[in-house]
């Protein structure tokens, strides 16, 4: 017979539990199981929680003490993850971490599409034995992530401690992530239309606020959608540093994350208007006026191959001294050399 894709876990809730059902899980699942909370909360939103046959979909969900709660695990997929020997531009690294700027359209971690040649199989071999695992998942050290093809900074734990202490810096949202996006359109307070956004608005110094909620898009499940209810609490800022063309076609923000969602800068700014330029799921590619840039800026836009998208800034407590760090990363060649084309505003 096939072996089941997944594995039962049956959870009972414990005395005084939490009211909502993602926490009373955090809390009771047990520590073997190696589910972190937000692989639970993938779990729940995907229909892998049970209760007296019935799917728990609701992450607030009202839970009470001797509750039988049934968790189908997916087997996590068989990856052979080996060390390889890959260049890696290291910004940083000391016995617990390391910090390194990540190449466009390098993937962080293996998986059935791109099994090898990613930053965890260059790390493997830059750092042999010394990286952490992350409770059996096949992610060792990792403890946040930036798509394939957006470049910039990322830490990566060397240690168990490192990683448990970086990890509750990201669930706590006090490691500064500033981020250096190019997007259609130039944003302001006084623009009619963003005023009209649901979400957006605007603090002191022009700064655009995005405020949502997230979550999977209801009939494409690699997308993120903006949703106002059964989602995810995110926040993203924005200010203009640079603005292009006559009128302005296109301007150069820098952006920072209250919270750290999927795809979350890419979401907000294609909400707002102001997609990226070179997206290709949400919406980056669109017609430029000749005029207000250049035909040469016009063809090199158009041939811009991926999101112009670069973590510029990482900034967190050290797990082991205390100190703060900051790491800064210049825009790389591509995004420099697009922004070399376009005439100033």
């Amino acid at each position: 017979m096939a072996q089941a894709p997944f594995t039962e876990l049956r959870v009972v809730i414990a005395a005084d539990p939490p009211a909502r059902l993602d926490k009373a899980l955090a809390r009771d699942v047990p520590e073997a199981a190696a589910l972190s909370r937000s692989r639970l909360m993938r779990m729940i939103a995907e229909g892998c929680v049970w209760r007296d046959g019935a799917v728990l979909t609701d992450p607030r969900a009202k839970v009470a003490e001797g509750d039988v709660l049934v968790l189908r695990v997916e087997a996590a997929a068989e990856v052979e993850t080996v060390a390889q020997d890959i260049a890696l531009d290291v910004v940083y690294e000391d016995d617990a971490l390391i910090v390194v700027n990540k190449p466009a359209g390098m993937v962080v971690h293996p998986a059935p599409g791109s099994p090898d040649r990613t930053l965890v199989n260059a790390l493997l071999h830059h750092c042999a034995e010394s990286l952490s695992g992350i409770g059996g998942e096949k992610r060792p050290g990792i403890v946040h992530r930036i798509d394939k093809d957006t470049s910039g900074l990322l830490v990566v734990a060397k240690s168990d401690h490192a990683h448990h202490h970086l990890a509750a810096q990201f669930e706590r949202h006090s490691v500064m992530r500033r981020y250096m996006a190019l997007v259609h359109g130039l944003p302001d307070a006084g623009d009619p239309r963003l005023r009209g956004v649901r979400g957006a608005s605007f603090e002191a110094g022009n700064i655009l606020k995005i405020t949502s909620q997230l979550a999977r898009h209801r009939t494409d499940r690699q997308r993120q959608a903006v949703v106002w209810s059964n989602g995810r609490h995110a926040v993203t800022r924005a200010r203009v540093l640079e603005a292009y063309g006559t009128p302005p076609a296109l301007s150069l923000l820098e952006c920072w994350l209250e919270t750290g969602r999927t795809h979350q800068i890419r979401v907000h700014l294609a909400h707002a208007g102001h997609g990226l330029v070179g997206d290709p799921v949400y919406g980056g590619r669109r017609k430029l006026s000749e005029a207000a840039l250049s035909p040469a800026a016009v063809a090199a836009v158009g041939g811009f191959s991926r999101q112009a998208l670069h973590a510029e800034t990482l900034g967190f407590e050290h797990p082991d001294t205390g100190d703060m760090l900051e790491f800064h990363a210049p825009l790389p060649a591509d995004m420099q050399d697009l922004i070399a084309t376009l005439p100033d505003a």
